[in-house]
């Protein structure tokens, strides 16, 4: 099995996280890069087996990292928290093998590591193009996303991937709602291997992030449920509660 890692991505938590998990697996990770142009000089100097890559990224964006390395013998997931059916296309355009979208599961990832270190590639087909899995919760995940946008929420912050993790866990059961601190914190920081007090943090300066921004009229024209001003902001729970109603709404 083909298992030498190169990690690229800008968050260096994430790269830590990712790191600590996949050696317990049994990955080799045999570099990191947090920036574009950096990976490109690992993928040359490291010759890995697998690079997991993110698209938002400085210097150069994960578009340009997969034009300009070798991917005769080397895989590509792409990891990224971007959703949208034309982002993977240009992946998948570009060379990627595989497309996850963020948060997502450790063990998921390792998963899909194993699918990729045990197979062959594909041959390319006519149009350059090889395939990628879309994720099964890719439109439920794309709504959330635009919803982020709409009020303000950046994409780069660590709250952002537990806020969408925590909406999706809502949606999948409203009850948790009512079980926010013993319940839905607990799970969330499990899933990201982090604790739960991190988590409502995270969560909380999110959504300030947000108010700062002052999209006051897009987040209630978005929800149009109550009123809000730069002065009173919805608690973790309110916010979470009002995106997973919108969406299972939208649903019936």
């Amino acid at each position: 099995m083909k298992n030498r890692i190169l990690l690229v991505d800008d968050s260096e938590e994430l790269l830590s996280e990712l790191e600590t998990f996949l050696t317990s697996r049994g990955f080799d990770i045999v570099g990191k890069a947090a920036d574009g142009e950096r990976a490109v000089e690992l993928a040359e100097l490291l010759k890995p087996d697998i690079m997991i890559l993110d698209l938002v990224m400085p210097k150069m964006d994960g578009f340009s990292v997969l034009e300009k390395v070798d991917r005769s013998n080397m895989r590509i997931l792409v990891l990224s928290a971007l959703s949208q059916d034309a982002f993977i296309a240009k992946a998948a355009g570009l060379g990627a093998d595989y497309y996850m979208i963020k948060p997502c599961s450790h063990e998921n990832l390792a998963a899909r590591l194993k699918d990729l270190s045990g197979s062959e590639r594909p041959a390319v087909q006519p149009s350059g193009s090889r395939p990628v899995r879309a994720p099964v919760n890719k439109s439920l995940d794309e709504k959330i996303t635009n919803i982020f946008i709409t009020v303000g929420i950046p994409a780069h912050i660590k709250g952002y991937q537990f806020l969408r993790e925590a909406i999706k866990m809502a949606i999948d059961n409203p009850d948790i709602i009512n079980s926010i601190t013993k319940r839905l914190y607990p799970e969330v920081a499990e899933r990201f291997s982090t604790s739960p007090s991190k988590v409502e943090r995270a969560i909380r300066h999110a959504i300030e992030v947000a108010w700062n921004r002052g999209k006051i009229e897009n987040i209630n024209s978005l929800f149009g449920v109550r009123v809000y001003n730069h002065n009173e902001k919805p608690t973790n729970g309110e916010f979470i509660a009002l995106v997973a109603d919108k969406m299972l709404l939208e649903s019936v």
